[in-house]
């Protein structure tokens, strides 16, 4: 496992994707839910930080020339699904996004530099799309990662096969038990990493 200092990244885990009334629905998704939990609260416990990535588009946004209106900026689309919701108090963080990278156009990567994080452990959805241009866009700007397998989703199992195999070309994949064990090893619980 590569890097000092992990980010615990939950991409686009919103009303619009997740659950029958999403207006992007991303079934697969909803299978997911649970095992990006179980990697938050070990995040909690090893003092990994957590970053909650929010698909907030403005009203007429670019993006719905190719794909349906979603996640408005302070809508019930954009808003984060119930399981899984930033806790400030557990020093959450929260990038709003309108392009399908979690680097583009935001203070991502100022973020991670300021509290000198060198890895991303990719959660979320859809692998083959934001979850796969974040992992590229992490590389570019020199950050090791980390994609879990069983805490990633797209529409169908070949779009997230093919997600997980262009990201492995140049991260790591592993399921959320396999980076949980390695990391243990890594940050003990109550450490500061």
């Amino acid at each position: 496992m590569t890097g000092n200092k992990h980010a615990l990244v939950i991409i686009d885990m919103l009303n619009d994707f997740i659950g029958p009334k999403a207006a992007l629905r991303c079934e697969n998704g909803e299978k997911i839910v649970a095992n990006i939990r179980k990697a938050v609260d070990f995040a909690y416990n090893h003092d990994i930080q957590v970053v909650y990535i929010q698909e907030a588009h403005r009203k007429n946004d670019a993006d719905f020339r190719v794909r349906p209106v979603h996640a408005i900026k302070g809508t019930w689309g954009s808003d984060f699904i119930e399981e899984l919701r930033p806790d400030e108090s557990k020093g959450d963080y929260v990038v709003q996004k309108r392009r399908h990278s979690a680097f583009s156009y935001t203070d991502f990567d100022l973020f991670l530099r300021e509290e000198a994080i060198d890895t991303v452990v990719l959660t979320g959805v859809w692998t083959n799309v934001c979850v796969r241009s974040t992992a590229s866009d992490a590389l570019y700007h020199g950050y090791n990662i980390i994609c879990l397998s069983d805490g990633t989703a797209s529409k169908d199992d070949d779009m997230h096969r093919s997600g997980l195999r262009d990201i492995g070309l140049f991260g790591e994949v592993m399921t959320v038990d396999q980076y949980i064990e390695e990391a243990k090893k890594k940050f003990p619980a109550g450490s500061t990493v």
